[in-house]
């Protein structure tokens, strides 16, 4: 029986690298390492499809990784086992660059999603600007 539960738990093991052994999952929990993020958030600084990051997110999502949560149109997801980052960290110890952080945050300033515009003061694409009165 022993044997048996060794197996199990490097199984385990096993399935979360799997998880985490895909681009677009770890850039989507780079993204999620602030807080919760909105999907519309997540396109635009990723660049993904909405299905396919949609696939994506649902895979991190079962597996206890993350949680979402729904307001209104938009939906939001969040990190339930920030333990992870534990792995992700020593994982870009080994094979991580600097300058790749660099230009993630350097897209951050230009992200167009209605969220990072509206924290620059801009009026996001889609939307209305507000009428004033003229005087």
């Amino acid at each position: 029986m022993k044997k048996v539960k060794e197996e199990s738990i490097f199984e385990t093991q096993a399935g979360v690298f799997k998880l985490l052994a895909h681009p677009a999952r770890l850039k989507i929990l780079a993204l999620l390492r602030e807080g919760e993020e909105c999907v519309c958030h997540m396109e635009a600084m990723l660049g993904y499809r909405q299905a396919y990051l949609s696939q994506q997110l649902a895979l991190l999502r079962e597996s206890g990784v993350l949680e979402m949560r729904r307001e209104g149109w938009n939906v939001y997801y969040r990190v339930a086992r920030p333990e992870v980052y534990a792995i992700i960290d020593a994982a870009h110890s080994v094979g991580g660059s600097l300058e790749d952080l660099r230009r993630w945050e350097e897209k951050k300033k230009t992200c167009e999603c209605p969220k990072c515009c509206r924290a620059r003061g801009e009026t996001p694409s889609g939307e209305e600007t507000p009428l004033t009165l003229a005087e």
